[in-house]
């Protein structure tokens, strides 16, 4: 599939005895997640249309067309799911999403390529940018305000301050 795909969610198992599936969501209301429509596969194929939904703690309850019983819930567990980058609303002036970071190239201010941005990650100290030099081994960077003091979605780069360590 040429679209980038956004992972949004992912299926934490079954939630009752009548097929309902417990979501754990990735999106900043868990709401929003039927409003996508059918999610995806990371391969881009359908997996799932919810057609009713509630929010619970990490995520929300729903029930999907593609699934009758509490074992085929169960089943789905750890199945990760996707939308497509434009099914996302537009950010709002001089915001972004995290996902349209992957790929700018990473400058320093006085103009000298770090890498690429090849992930963004949180492994629960806050979100980091996993860097990709043009040569070696790749490396993480916080992504705050000192680290990375601009982004410029439009001109595919964002300036870094780059870490002691990896000078």
């Amino acid at each position: 599939m040429s679209e980038r795909l956004i992972q949004v969610a992912r299926v934490a198992g079954a939630f009752g005895v009548r097929g309902e599936i417990r979501i754990t969501t990735f999106t900043e209301d868990p709401m929003a997640l039927p409003g996508y429509g059918t999610l995806l596969r990371d391969d881009g194929q359908p997996a799932l249309t919810l057609s009713g939904a509630r929010p619970v703690k990490g995520g929300l309850v729903a029930r999907a067309k593609e699934v009758a019983t509490r074992e085929e819930a169960e089943a789905l567990r750890g199945l990760r799911l996707f939308i497509t980058r434009d099914s996302l609303p537009p950010p709002e002036e001089d915001e972004f999403y995290l996902a349209d970071l992957l790929g700018l190239s990473v400058e320093t201010a006085q103009g000298e390529v770090l890498g690429k941005v090849k992930a963004v990650q949180d492994f629960g100290a806050g979100d980091l940018l996993e860097i990709q030099p043009p040569a070696g081994a790749s490396w993480w960077l916080p992504f705050t305000r000192e680290t990375v003091p601009e982004v410029k979605i439009a001109e595919g780069r964002l300036i870094a301050v780059r870490p002691a360590e990896t000078e």
